[in-house]
């Protein structure tokens, strides 16, 4: 059976005291879910901030002078969100994965998923590897790298089945978001509300109910 997962990219940040993270040796995904420990959650949350932890445009009013509310000022004021990763497909019984978030690939763009169930019927999703998702007839064939020689994995599943994987996906995360509300009230309750916001915005979720 197939399994879908939304991944975070994350690396070791031993120099980060902000709040608790998990304890991480190099990079790697983190598989965001409503399982995650306090600790992973502070992981992510330290991961996301961090991809939009840039020097603030004018418009988005000075940087805050205190540690935290510096470290947050992007996450917080930035218009266009970024969290780098996406939605991971892999066949659990060989270990082979059919689709990897390349780099520049970011959770906020995984609703391109639906893009290629009611839309055009194509997307990819980041590059290194440039793995693909494609409609063909009343099926979706997925593409590890379209861009790799050495004969890269390729699989066709019914549009369905892809349908209610992503269905599964999209869970895991609104289940992880629960998880940041629960987790920001105690970390950091009176900018809770904020933080929480800004990671539905940053997981595209913040449209819809």
């Amino acid at each position: 059976m197939m399994v879908m997962q939304p991944v975070l990219e994350v690396f070791a940040a031993d120099d980060f005291a902000l709040w608790p993270t998990g304890e991480r040796e190099s990079y790697g995904h983190l598989v965001l879910s409503g399982e995650l420990t306090p600790a992973e959650v502070g992981t992510a949350v330290m991961r996301i901030a961090a991809c939009n932890d840039f020097e603030p445009e004018e418009e988005q009013g000075p940087c805050p002078t205190d540690p935290l509310g510096s470290f947050l000022h992007g996450l917080l004021t930035m218009p266009d969100l970024f969290a780098a990763g996406g939605f991971r497909m892999t066949d659990p019984a060989t270990g082979t994965v059919f689709v990897e978030p390349g780099c520049c690939n970011g959770l906020e763009t995984w609703r391109d998923w639906l893009e290629v169930l009611d839309g055009t019927g194509y997307s990819s999703f980041g590059h290194d590897p440039f793995s693909v998702a494609e409609r063909v007839g009343d099926g979706i064939r997925l593409t590890f790298d379209a861009h790799g020689t050495d004969g890269s994995p390729v699989i066709e599943l019914p549009a369905d089945q892809v349908r209610k994987l992503v269905a599964g996906a999209e869970q895991d995360v609104r289940d992880f978001l629960g998880l940041v509300g629960t987790w920001a009230e105690r970390q950091m309750p009176a900018r809770a509300a904020a933080v929480t916001a800004a990671l539905a915005r940053a997981l595209d979720l913040a449209s819809t109910p």
